[in-house]
């Protein structure tokens, strides 16, 4: 359990949080929410030991281990990708070191055989004869291929560095885990392993996150940094939108009930007050109205610290029918090859997401469309009347100069008015004075809201966006995904963010190794079909292995063959009923592990030999489980060919 206790924290003038009591319990998983600006990054430094709180401590019991996610890939450049993340735990790393060293004599002395005995012991406790198969999955997991795995860290990209120290930190498998924007370099691919990954974690968990579908797959609990203070909701983020409503539109409505009543009550004081026959029941009034107002003073509605920009796109005209042409786009730098034979079309109106795994040329495509680059091959033609405003990564190529931001907007439309100017600026959330800052002064979501201003300003008929909402909080990213579900034109985006794809998409691009796949239909319908791909691909290689002949030939068959086959059957019948009842006792023992382990107090009534032979046991089901599915599916497909057969 980690506990936080009259915690108290302020920036500059603006109070974060204030006397904040709570705790972390084991087991649970919880989301760290609020708007950006509103501490929930601070509170995480706070936890971790960055940042020393203005009031307040925070306990964690000693035996217990907290590891949190570092940004720090400096410290690793020169050493190999896999022992970066062997080094997320400790005593196995120190170990293997100390080991590896003393196997380097030509003989050994009596002392150095008992070292060597000792390591032997902690290399076992930490499963270190296990560690190479737990790296190589949890680098594969987070998209970083085999062949990279024995490479030193700085051959990687910055993105692809961070997810290296997200493997060590996995790796480490602390009691309490804590983890700012683990989602932000990864794709969707690598963040539905995650989110499966920590789905599982049995320890305690505290994430922050702006993809809304993560923090549902993830969270039991959301804690939510707003009115200056920290409150804990039960539930994923969606249990805890509906929550925070609720309770809001309950002291709203208490506080109109005492609002009338402390009214009527002052009526009756100021008309009878000053007579004698009822001076009495006026004071009795009057200590009502007191206590009245006390009560409400501590239902105040102190204002939420979320707030909503107003984005809206209106296109100047409609473009034509056709509003792109892709026709074998390639490019490369150098040896390395990163789009090839990229062909597709778009036509007016269409949602299309852009998916594929890190690296793969997502981005490349957008900035060669956009004319930001030069394709190595290939061509590609924006259709009749077609006007493009584009969103990139790269905020600050964007925005260089230290205009203020006035200025700067008013530079992309000359005879624009001022007052409009200010009109646009403010529904991204810039007002009176904030409109004369320069924009070098401007954070990473201020500036992405800058952008979206100019691109309102621009009035196109086509939205391309790369990323829109790496720098956004949920505010502003559910304000987009409406401002684009009520767009009139095109769109074609880049996102890792599978609320904002699911929402708004409807024309699926998938560029990956194999190739380039067009899929006209949501995100939602896309992965389902990659489900079904993937069963039937199944289905096809178990039939294979029993030899199974899809173009049947008409037999006949005598009574004793219809018998046999009959029987044959009966046992198939049998033999898939014990195995799928095998798989429903595999897996309740597995609940029945978890549920112990989730329970109040068992990380501190129970000992660490116990907790990992329990761990083991665990781990040792899922394999069996893993096998029985497999046998019971076996059993399945022959029943399936028998009866076909018959």
């Amino acid at each position: 359990m980690l506990a936080i206790s009259q915690l108290s924290m302020r920036f500059g003038a603006k109070i974060l949080f204030k006397n904040v009591s709570l705790q972390f319990n084991a087991g649970h998983h919880y989301g760290l929410v609020g708007a950006n600006g509103s501490g929930k990054s601070t509170l995480i430094k706070i936890l971790t030991g960055e940042v020393t709180p203005e009031n307040g401590q925070v306990s964690l019991p000693q035996q217990l281990t907290l590891g949190a996610l570092s940004q720090d890939h400096y410290a690793y450049e020169k050493c190999l990708i896999f022992d970066v993340v062997l080094q997320g735990r400790k005593k196995l790393w120190e170990a293997l070191q100390k080991k590896h060293a003393l196997l380097q004599h030509e003989s050994f002395s009596e002392e150095e055989c008992q070292t060597l005995d000792r390591l032997e012991k902690v290399i076992e406790e930490q499963e270190g004869y296990a560690a190479e198969g737990e790296v190589a999955k949890l680098l594969e997991g987070l998209g970083i291929r085999e062949q990279w795995h024995r490479q030193p860290l700085d051959v990687l990209s910055g993105g692809y560095k961070l997810r290296v120290l997200l493997a060590q930190v996995l790796f480490g498998k602390p009691d309490i885990l804590v983890l700012d924007e683990p989602t932000n370099h990864l794709d969707l691919y690598s963040i539905r392993w995650l989110e499966d990954y920590l789905r599982q974690f049995e320890g305690t968990l505290i994430v922050t996150s702006h993809d809304r579908e993560f923090l549902n797959g993830v969270c039991t609990h959301i804690a939510d940094v707003d009115y200056g203070t920290i409150k804990i909701y039960k539930g994923n983020y969606e249990a805890f939108l509906a929550q925070k409503q609720a309770d809001r539109e309950l002291k709203e409505h208490t506080l109109q009930k005492q609002d009338k009543r402390r009214q009527d009550l002052q009526g009756f004081i100021d008309r009878f007050g000053a007579k004698a026959t009822k001076a009495r029941q006026a004071q009795s009034k009057m200590r009502l109205v007191e206590k009245l107002e006390e009560e409400m003073e501590n239902l105040d509605l102190v204002p939420s610290s979320r707030i909503y920009p107003l984005f809206r796109f209106e296109p100047q005209r409609a473009s034509g029918v056709t509003v792109l042409e892709v026709k074998d786009i390639g490019k490369s730098y150098g040896s390395k090859r990163v789009l090839h034979h990229v062909n597709f079309e778009i036509e007016r109106g269409e949602r299309v997401a852009i998916i594929g795994p890190n690296g793969i040329g997502k981005s490349t495509l957008l900035e060669i469309l956009t004319e930001h680059q030069k394709a190595n091959q290939g061509e590609f033609k924006w259709g009749h009347a077609a006007s493009v405003a584009y969103f990139p990564q790269d905020h600050t190529r964007e925005i260089q100069s230290s205009l203020n931001l006035l200025d700067w907007l008013g530079q992309f439309d000359r005879n624009l008015p001022q007052e409009q100017l200010r009109q646009i600026l403010g529904r991204v959330l810039f007002s009176g004075d904030t409109v004369l800052q320069s924009t070098s002064t401007l954070s990473g979501g201020e500036k992405a809201r800058l952008l979206l201003a100019k691109m309102m300003l621009q009035k196109p008929n086509v939205l391309v966006f790369d990323e829109p909402t790496n720098h956004l909080d949920m505010e502003a990213i559910e304000a987009l995904a409406e401002a684009i579900e009520n767009f009139e034109g095109t769109l074609l985006i880049v996102s890792h963010n599978r609320y904002f794809v699911s929402r708004i998409a409807n024309h699926i691009i998938e560029i990956s190794y194999e190739g380039v796949k067009n899929f006209k239909g949501t995100y939602d319908e896309y992965l389902e079909k990659q489900e079904k791909d993937l069963i039937s691909r199944a289905q096809l290689t178990m039939s294979q292995r029993y030899e199974h002949d899809s173009a049947k030939k008409e037999t006949s068959t005598t009574y004793s063959d219809q018998k046999r086959l009959k029987s044959q059957k009966a046992q198939l019948r049998k033999k898939v009923a014990q195995a799928e009842e095998r798989c429903h006792e595999i897996e309740k023992n597995i609940n029945d592990i978890s549920a112990r382990m989730a329970a109040e107090g068992f990380y501190q009534n129970t000992s660490r030999e116990e907790q990992q032979q329990l761990t083991q046991q665990k781990q040792r089901l899922e394999d069996e489980l893993l096998l029985a599915m497999e046998q019971w599916e076996i059993a399945g497909l022959e029943l399936h060919k028998s009866e076909e057969e018959g």
